[in-house]
């Protein structure tokens, strides 16, 4: 099996795909036109984040971004992406990757954490994908957005406490 990082682990919040009843070996992301995809090998562990940040709003056009982290290895792209990097209030960069050609955001990288690519949930197409473990940027979160139960919440980036 393909595992996150130790430091990205907190109890349970990474788990195989497999053990789920997923094969994301057969799923596919993709963008809109189909241009751009992406397959995340049989068995890799996934973490799935929530997040509120004003940017994720504006990425995603909705009041959150939802994306599923696995190890880089995990994660082959196809296609020919656009990129676009910015700053992050911590200093670092994050990358999201989107199709030139319909605009679909389909990954994501962290400077802080290389060893992992994000695939945005919405490109798997697949409501049976497990829920989120962790919510962050809460400090921006839409009141009328309802939040899963069990849940870690997080008023700014996992590192912060309430």
């Amino acid at each position: 099996m393909l595992a996150l990082p130790s430091r990205l682990r907190e109890g349970n919040w990474a788990f195989p795909i497999r053990v789920l009843g997923l094969n994301l070996a057969r799923m596919k992301a993709s963008c809109q036109c189909g241009k751009l995809t992406a397959t995340v090998a049989d068995g890799a562990a996934a973490m799935t984040v929530l997040c509120h940040c004003l940017d994720c709003q504006r990425r995603t056009g909705s009041p959150f971004g939802t994306i599923a982290y696995f190890p880089q290895e995990a994660v082959a792209i196809s296609g020919t992406p656009r990129e676009f990097t910015r700053p992050t209030d911590a200093g670092n960069t994050f990358t999201t990757g989107f199709c030139a050609e319909c605009g679909s955001t389909l990954y994501a990288k962290a400077s802080r954490m290389p060893e992992i690519t994000g695939i945005t949930i919405g490109t798997l197409a697949d409501p049976a994908f497990p829920p989120p473990v962790r919510s962050v940027y809460e400090q921006s979160r839409h009141d009328w957005v309802p939040l899963p139960q069990g849940l870690a919440h997080h008023p700014r980036g996992r590192d912060s406490n309430w």
